[in-house]
């Protein structure tokens, strides 16, 4: 097994630092146009990301025994070397692209990731505000396994890539120069990702790579400043609610589908499609409605309108 480092260990020190030094920066230069931080809000993202330490405790276990009993059946072998690192390094990157973006548009998989936009702030903290049912994720990276990289080098991939994501969850920092902007992701460009108006609703799914995002036509540049949080905010500071809303919201919906099609819709369906007038009972959007999808979500905000109180995005 690859004797690798725990990444995110390591890192919790500069975590507390630059959190601690942002706050500082907000409390001390405040923008008055910045979300800045809330006590309750920053408490909130702290508390799900120590319980996403439990949890991913707990899904780790049946999810490595699947990803080692694919990796003892393939004949493929990677040996982690100098030059091999790097090339896993941007294969886990390429399909934290796919499996971000259909955390996204699946609704299944969005009830996970809500979790992570569920705030109004966006600040450090907010980095921490992971799920706790992150059980969605693993078949994503199930091509690499297959390929021969071992199950403990994909476990320090998503670390590189998990640590590097915590420092663009802030609005003290502007834009980077050009080619910088161009190739990686950063504050300004997550920050896009994090916005609930309509024009940058699910834009800027790359992890630390935004060049996939501009090869898949899902980029786009900040231009305005964001309204963050969701399209309907859930106006709770309740970890366990914060957790498992889209959850409840899916069980309700099946409840009430029509039909066994609409029931498959509701919860394979893009986030926020709605039965069709008339009782088709699909899960397709209402004749004339925006294309389904967190970005068509009746009553999203269009650009540049502020985030309406009630749901995510």
């Amino acid at each position: 097994m690859p004797n690798l480092p725990d990444v995110v260990l390591w890192s919790i020190p500069a975590f507390v630092l630059l959190t601690v030094v942002e706050t500082a920066a907000c409390r001390f230069r405040p923008d008055e146009d910045a979300a800045g931080y809330e006590t309750r809000d920053a408490a909130t993202s702290v508390g799900m990301g120590l319980g996403s330490l439990g949890f991913d405790f707990l899904w780790k276990i049946p999810i490595l025994a699947v990803y080692t009993a694919v990796y003892e059946l393939t004949p493929a072998r990677i040996p982690v070397l100098w030059w091999t690192l790097p090339l896993m390094l941007l294969a886990q990157d390429f399909l934290y692209y796919w499996s971000h973006r259909g955390h996204h548009v699946v609704r299944i998989l969005w009830a996970c990731h809500v979790v992570h936009h569920s705030s109004r702030k966006f600040n450090l903290t907010t980095a921490l505000r992971q799920p706790w049912t992150t059980w969605t994720v693993w078949p994503f990276y199930l091509p690499l396994i297959v390929c021969g990289v071992h199950p403990a080098a994909l476990a320090f991939c998503q670390s590189v890539n998990l640590v590097y994501q915590f420092w663009i969850h802030t609005e003290r920092i502007g834009k980077l120069p050009r080619p910088l902007e161009y190739v990686l992701n950063t504050p300004s460009h997550h920050r896009v990702h994090h916005a609930s108006q309509g024009d940058y609703l699910d834009r800027n799914f790359g992890g630390v790579l935004i060049v996939w995002d501009r090869l898949f036509g899902s980029f786009a540049p900040e231009t305005e400043r964001p309204v963050f949080g969701l399209t309907k905010n859930i106006d709770t500071y309740n970890p366990l609610r914060v957790a498992t809303h889209e959850y409840a919201a899916i069980a309700r919906d099946v409840r009430a589908a029509a039909g066994w099609r609409e029931r498959a819709g509701r919860v394979w369906g893009a986030p926020g499609r709605q039965p069709a007038a008339g009782g088709a009972g699909d899960g397709s959007p209402p004749p004339g409605s925006p294309p389904s999808g967190r970005s068509g979500y009746p009553g999203a905000p269009s650009a540049g309108a502020p985030a309406a109180t009630g749901r995510t995005a």
